[in-house]
């Protein structure tokens, strides 16, 4: 932790410039900007709710929320990590050149999809008032699944951009990789239609126990369990854990493959 805190300080300047540049790409010649980062979401969920609210939703209450919850944490994963997949690819030019930590282009493609993600969640607690969720105390606890998810994001984002520089062909792969993901995070249909050892299988899914806490909290006002927890750090902890050692040992030999 020393030495990733005193690498920052030594490097903060390239890393804030990192950040600015992934904002200045990301929205440029666009009106609306950084509106965007809020807007396609809701069009999405929009999309999602006139498709699926007859089939799934009917009975439920605060179904919007439920689509919510799945679609916020969803699109958070999908950007981190296909931005975090090509970071290194992108930015051969500056560490070929200059000896720079190689992760902190992926740490500022993180950061940037961290700030659309804390923007969306301010609409998506707008949301949840107009529904008639109120505030609670235990909703400080969503503060929990949103590290692990970070963790979570940051280790795929380790794994996924060395892969990209050995086989470009993962990006496709991936892609395939997040459709099914899509289907399977139960984000517009329940689990409790399937037997329970079908709803034990779904916590295999990481994305899907993240949700599965943004839902407790705030639809059916409860904290998850003490074992629920471990698992959020289980799934943050081991993707960092397999990330990291990929960087360590193959750090010198990204240079002859880009």
């Amino acid at each position: 932790m020393n030495k990733i805190i005193h690498t920052y300080q030594k490097y903060s300047f390239l890393f804030e410039e990192l950040v600015k540049r992934d904002f200045k790409q990301k929205y440029k010649r666009s009106i609306l900007g950084m509106g965007w980062s809020i807007l396609s979401p809701l069009l999405t969920l929009l999309v999602m709710y006139m498709v699926f609210s007859n089939l799934f939703g009917g009975r439920m209450e605060h179904y919007v929320i439920y689509l919510f919850s799945g679609q916020l944490v969803l699109s958070y994963y999908k950007e981190s990590t296909k931005n975090g997949m090509t970071s290194l690819l992108n930015n051969s030019k500056i560490f070929s050149k200059i000896n720079v930590p190689k992760y902190m282009f992926l740490f500022s493609k993180n950061v940037s999809a961290l700030v659309n993600f804390g923007l969306t969640l301010g609409v998506y607690f707008i949301f949840c008032i107009f529904d008639g969720i109120g505030f609670h105390p235990r909703q400080f606890m969503l503060v929990f699944p949103i590290l692990c998810l970070l963790g979570l994001n940051i280790g795929v984002g380790l794994i996924l951009s060395a892969l990209f520089v050995f086989f470009r062909d993962i990006r496709y792969l991936y892609d395939v990789l997040l459709t099914l993901l899509t289907y399977v995070s139960a984000i517009f249909y329940t689990v409790d239609r399937f037997s329970p050892l079908g709803q034990r299988l779904f916590l295999l899914n990481p994305v899907y126990v993240y949700i599965k806490y943004f839902r407790c909290i705030m639809i059916d006002e409860l904290i998850p369990s003490p074992e629920y927890h471990l698992l959020c750090i289980f799934y943050a902890g081991i993707s960092l854990l397999i990330g990291g050692w990929i960087y360590k040992k193959y750090n010198h030999a990204f240079l002859y493959y880009l």
